[in-house]
Parts: structure tokens; C-alpha cells; sequence
């Protein structure tokens, strides 16, 4: 069995009450038996609202738990995770829209005026309302989760390595973006390969801080270490001081940036108090690093 609908719920069956996640805006943190409750509750919101495997589901916000959710939830039900990547414009995320065609689209607080520019020019038949969002007509995703079965869902009986698990879009740096197809062997033998290659373990901890649209956000270290039972710490966008107060507070040991983020620490005021001791390795990318 190559498929990767079962990660969160082997995870959850063999370190249930271990700390998985802390949500950095809430304060909030969260055992893997919650997170998988969560996934499992978002499921069987979709699959009642009329999701079903192959449909693609979307979200315009930045990182929250309701990204873990999806990403992991739709996984078990064979739904194709699509983010939206909201440093687009509103016309460009038209085209992506009415190129993937989302059943659903979940719209987070910094959003809503972008999706009303967006609305009268895309067919989505549910528009679900994150926390803080008010939008006419939309449901509350936290009102969809209260009234939700936390119990596993059913798999597809189809569901296979060559599932499509999410669909990631290109930038469109030549041309329009373009659907990257990642099938359900590719999030499962990364989430592996990552852990063997860079030696990762249950004792690791990551900030993800860069955007969960891009493939960056959701595998280094995201899914890798919530594989191996390690623990990330989740923050809606990249802030300096913030970051840098995190990783030392947290105990950070494997961080992934880009140049223009690390040369943002080093003029930080907080730089002066930054404590790496606890981190064993950055990775780096995006451009050369100085």
C-alpha cells in the first residue's frame, strides 16, 4: 500500500497524546490524536457536503491549522488538495480557479475582498468562511468542524500510489501557472526519503513559516517530521523578530529559509538575542546563499 491516506492516522495510532503542532497566532498546540480528529472531522464535513474523491479543494489564506486539515483530511478521502497562492492577483487567480475547478474553496480573513473581486467570474458550489472572515452566504468552517463526526473516514476503494494527492501551481514566470500534479507515492516516499536522507527524528522541531501553497511549506519539514512524530510550530507568515524569538522559545533544530529571509534575522533587533544552539541544520534555496 503506496498511498499516504493513513499517515496522520498510523502517526496518531502510535503517539497519540505527543505534542504535534503549535498554531503561533493562537497559542494554541495540538496532540497528534487532535490533529488527526481534526482531519477526520473535516473529511466527513466534505464527504457530507457532496466531496468526493477526485474533486479539488481550495484555499485563499494564510497558514493556519485549516491548511493541516485539508491537506491531511482531503488525503484520506482521495480529494485533491489545491492551494491557492494568494500572493497572486485577483485575475490570475481566476485562471487558476477555472483551471481546477474546486468543489469547495475556503477563504481566510486577509482574503475575502480578493475572492469578492474573484467571485463573479468563478463557479465554486461552497465557499466555507475561515475564522475571522465574513463573507454573505459562506459557511463558518467553525461551525463545520463543531457538527463534524471525528470518526475515520472510509478510503476510496480506488485510491492508489498514482492518486493525485494535491495539485500545486506554478508560478508563471513564461507563461500561465501550470497544475503540478503530485500523486499519493510522492507525498509519502518524500515524507520518507526526507526523514532518512537529513536524519530526522522524533526529537526535531521545525518553524513553518513559509507559505503551505508551496511544495517548500507543505515538505521541508511539514509532512516529514508529522511522519516521524517530531513537532512544528506553525506561524500564518514570516516576521522577523517573531521567528527569531520562536526558534530560540522552541528549541528549533532543523529551519527551512531562503537568503533574503536569513539577511532579514541578521538586521533584526532581535538578532542580538537569537540562541541557535538547539539547531542542527538550515536548508536553504530560492537563490545563492551569501
Amino acid at each position: 500500500m503506496a498511498h499516504a491516506a493513513y499517515l496522520l492516522t498510523d502517526r496518531a495510532r502510535l503517539t497519540p497524546e505527543r505534542e504535534a503542532l503549535l498554531e503561533v497566532e493562537t497559542n494554541h498546540r495540538f496532540t497528534y490524536a487532535q490533529l488527526n480528529e481534526r482531519a477526520n472531522k473535516i473529511a466527513n464535513a466534505l464527504t457530507a457536503m457532496g466531496v468526493q474523491a477526485g474533486d479539488r479543494v481550495s484555499i485563499l489564506a494564510q497558514n493556519s491549522i485549516a491548511y493541516v486539515d485539508l491537506f491531511y483530511g482531503l488525503g484520506k478521502i482521495g480529494a485533491v488538495f489545491t492551494p491557492l497562492n494568494w500572493r497572486l492577483a485577483a485575475p490570475e487567480l481566476v485562471y487558476i480557479v477555472n483551471d481546477c475547478t474546486p468543489t469547495v474553496l475556503f477563504v481566510g480573513p486577509e482574503y475575502v475582498d480578493i475572492y469578492q473581486q474573484m467571485q463573479a467570474e468563478i463557479q465554486v458550489e461552497h465557499v466555507i468562511a475561515l475564522p475571522g472572515a465574513s463573507i454573505a452566504g459562506a459557511q463558518s468552517y467553525t461551525d463545520l468542524l463543531a457538527a463534524a463526526a471525528g470518526d475515520e473516514p472510509e478510503r476510496p476503494s480506488d485510491l492508489n500510489e498514482d492518486t493525485v494527492y494535491a495539485i500545486l501551481y506554478t508560478s508563471g514566470t513564461t507563461g500561465r501557472p501550470k497544475g503540478a500534479m503530485i500523486p499519493h507515492r510522492q507525498v509519502l516516499f518524500n515524507a520518507i526519503s526526507t526523514v532518512a536522507s537529513w536524519g530526522l527524528d522524533a526529537n526535531d522541531v521545525s518553524p513553518v513559516f513559509t507559505p503551505l501553497f508551496h511544495a517548500g511549506g507543505l515538505f521541508a519539514f511539514m509532512t516529514p517530521l508529522l511522519y516521524i512524530g517530531g513537532r512544528i510550530t506553525l506561524d500564518r507568515a514570516f516576521e522577523p523578530d517573531q521567528s527569531l524569538r520562536l526558534i530560540r522559545d522552541e528549541g528549533c533544530t532543523v529551519i527551512l529559509g531562503v537568503p533574503t529571509l536569513f539577511q532579514m534575522w541578521h538586521n533584526s533587533p532581535e538578532y542580538a538575542n537569537a540562541d541557535f544552539s538547539h539547531v542542527k541544520f538550515f536548508i536553504s534555496g530560492g537563490a545563492p546563499c551569501p
